[in-house]
């Protein structure tokens, strides 16, 4: 089992930047995949980007392409997610997942179901 734990959730203004992150724990050396999720208000909760393979191969929505960001640094087993030019439409509780699962697609990385911990989540507001 991992364990994760957001951080760096908060209020920004239209235009600025934020930094999330991620700290994993327990058994890490399972983990292929990982990938942030956001839930807005009444709605679904929906892949903002993955990260998987030892290469780090990466899929973005299309609403945040270019301008955020997810990184990871596996020393610190820490996953991250650099927020710029955020939106107001960019506001929701923002999770980190974490996936054993060994897929060569970014079609299955974007799926929910397809990975096995997650995090408490943490709140981003963005002001207009």
């Amino acid at each position: 089992q991992v364990q994760l734990v957001e951080s760096g959730g908060g209020l920004v203004q239209a235009g600025g930047s934020l930094r999330l992150s991620c700290a994993t724990s327990g058994r890490t050396s399972g983990t292929y995949g990982m990938g942030w999720f956001r839930q807005a208000l009444g709605k679904e909760r929906d892949l903002v980007a993955a990260i998987w393979g030892p290469g780090g191969s990466t899929v973005y929505a299309d609403s945040v392409e270019g301008r955020f960001t997810i990184s990871r640094d596996n020393a610190k087993n820490t996953l991250y997610l650099q927020m710029n030019n955020a939106k107001p439409e960019d506001t929701a509780v923002y999770y980190c997942a974490a996936s054993g699962r060994v897929f060569r697609n970014a079609y299955y990385y974007s799926k929910q179901s397809n990975y096995d911990s997650w995090g408490q989540g943490t709140q981003v507001t963005v002001s207009s």
